[in-house]
């Protein structure tokens, strides 16, 4: 690999191309998500993270990922984690530490505190209000629904609306046939994204 200088390590390796996988950053769209693997934890803005280097202790620091999704270390700088896994942000630190200051670091990311997540489900449900994500999981449709203790009985099932704001500030909706999903059984369907919302009407009698 070549030595690249020390701002073209920011500019290139710290700033690579994002692999969009959940997150408001996502802007992904709200027809498609299936589920991740548990364990590949997708890094969120408030998320407080400890960084270590194997016997470079001077190096070792407990960060909060930014609003803008950027923590800053020593000797390489400002690090985009937008979109990142716990395993893809440790490669990219690993590479920007290896490039141009330590031969072959070994680097470890671990998650000390998660930030809040959440969803907000309202309309025709028996306990309307906002929903929390499970640490390290993603959250379904049909789970959001279920968390916010399910349809109540004057619930229409058929033209659930979800809607979400994009990275760009516009709003995307669609509406579900959730009775269709669980006939289907297709229940992994539309992963949320945190701040989406949930609307379920009444029935029209």
């Amino acid at each position: 690999m070549m030595n690249f200088p020390t701002t073209y390590c920011r500019l290139l390796g710290c700033f690579a191309i994002q692999l969009l996988l959940v997150g408001l950053a996502g802007g992904q769209s709200l027809e498609s998500g299936t589920p991740g693997v548990k364990s590949d934890y997708v890094l969120q803005a408030s998320d407080l993270l400890r960084i270590q280097v194997f016997q470079e202790e001077d190096l070792t620091r407990e960060v909060r990922v930014s609003q803008e999704y950027t923590i800053v270390l020593p000797m390489i700088g400002s690090v985009d984690l937008r979109g990142k896994t716990l395993r893809q942000a440790e490669e990219m630190i690993r590479d920007c530490y290896d490039r141009d200051y330590l031969v072959n670091p070994q680097v470890n990311v671990m998650v000390l505190d998660y930030a809040k997540r959440t969803v907000n489900v309202m309309g025709s449900v028996n306990t309307p209000g906002a929903v929390l994500f499970p640490q390290e999981e993603e959250l379904t449709l049909l789970d959001a629904i279920s968390r916010a203790g399910g349809f109540n009985r004057l619930a229409d099932r058929k033209r659930v609306k979800l809607s979400r704001t994009t990275s760009e500030g516009t709003t995307e909706a669609v509406e579900i046939n959730t009775e269709d999903l669980i006939k289907s059984g297709n229940t992994k369907s539309y992963i949320l994204q945190r701040d989406d919302v949930i609307f379920v009407p009444e029935r029209i009698f």
